[in-house]
């Protein structure tokens, strides 16, 4: 992993400003419009999904024994849970019995009991109870726990992978997002009419600034200026605010970059980590069919750069104003593309070298698939 510290960031958007650049790819992209709309390839998308390591949750939502998120990941019901033992652990959403799920959204509970039959499981996933066990000759307990996925945690984020193992090695090319003082704030979900990747593609590049955000971002936010780092399969673009030419006053090593730029990390195949000035996103983009996604969205408090971390409250207010700037209209432009690449008409998505990061996603993608 090979990301600029903030030292060289800082310079290196400042240079931008000045020389009214941004950083750029090296090749123009042409992505067939084909691919937003197979049901072919949405369910070779769906597979990669599930083959490889995605965060699931932060960690501040799993911060007890017992803690627990269930969701539907890439079309598969899973629950993560944290265990006796500190360890976070992630299953098949569904009794072994009859398949119903044993629990829903999120909280916190001493054992999983299915509401069906009442079949019970303890944290790490194994059979402990079944009603008129006498019923069921030859079913042998220690054979019929929950059915675990790989699961690991790092940097304040929990990762699943449904076909694989997860270990340290397999969490080194994740940056450390969060540390256990941040707290976690809200979640959302969004279901839209848009293919999975043209929302994706939204947050990957700063090229439509000015053009689609004149009134929202644009006041705050500067147009087509950014820093943009590929790391491994996954990007890091930074947004700068028109507010960072205050640090030009400032002796280089004394520059806090914290309230100064939004970090949007594109982590690859289907989650975006967003670091803002006082909470932090993190947004999975799930497929739902090649037409229609929904974006679920959790949100935690930051830390500032004196160690501390920033209250709820002021989070929720950095939060509510940033879902009125832009995000709308994010969303409103995938749609339309959808609808336009839908009427039946066969060409090309071009992106071009100020896309760096979303033509890095889709040479990626193209690999793997």
């Amino acid at each position: 992993m090979s990301l600029l510290p903030t030292e060289q960031l800082i310079d290196r958007i400042l240079d931008h400003i000045d020389n009214k650049t941004t950083d750029l790819g090296d090749q123009v992209w042409q992505e067939p419009s084909s691919s937003y709309l197979s049901q072919e390839r949405f369910d070779a998308e769906v597979d990669l999904i599930r083959s490889s390591p995605v965060p699931f949750c932060p960690s501040a939502m799993l911060t007890e024994t017992g803690s627990y998120v269930a969701r539907t990941a890439a079309g598969t019901p899973i629950v993560a849970v944290r265990g006796k033992d500190g360890v976070v652990r992630a299953f098949i959403n569904a009794c072994r019995h009859k398949g119903m799920s044993v629990a829903k959204g999120s909280g916190c509970k001493k054992v999983f009991v299915c509401p069906y039959h009442a079949w019970t499981y303890a944290m790490d996933g194994s059979l402990k109870g079944i009603p008129g066990k006498e019923g069921f000759p030859g079913v042998a307990m220690e054979d019929n726990g929950l059915v675990e996925v790989g699961a690991g945690e790092k940097g304040g984020l929990v990762y699943v992978n449904q076909k694989g193992t997860i270990d340290d090695s397999t969490l080194e090319q994740f940056p450390d997002f969060f540390c256990s003082s941040q707290e976690f704030l809200e979640e959302e979900a969004i279901t839209d009419e848009a293919n999975w990747k043209l929302l994706f593609e939204t947050t990957m590049e700063g090229y439509h600034i000015k053009g689609l955000h004149k009134t929202t971002f644009y006041p705050y936010g500067l147009d087509n200026i950014n820093v943009v780092e590929n790391f491994g399969r996954h990007s890091r673009i930074t947004f700068p605010f028109r507010r960072i030419n205050k640090l030009r006053d400032i002796e280089r090593s004394e520059r806090k970059i914290e309230g100064m730029v939004t970090s949007v990390y594109a982590l690859f195949p289907n989650v975006s980590v967003s670091i803002l000035s006082k909470h932090s996103t993190v947004t999975i983009f799930e497929p739902i069919s090649p037409t229609r996604c929904t974006m679920l969205i959790y949100r935690v408090t930051n830390k500032l750069a004196d160690g501390t971390t920033v209250d709820k409250k002021d989070a929720k207010v950095d939060a509510d104003f940033v879902k009125t700037t832009g995000f709308d209209e994010d969303v409103e432009a995938a749609v339309s593309i959808q609808e336009s690449i839908s009427a039946g008409t066969d060409f090309n998505l071009t992106f071009g070298l100020f896309e760096k990061a979303i033509v890095h996603f889709h040479q990626n993608f193209k690999e793997k698939l």
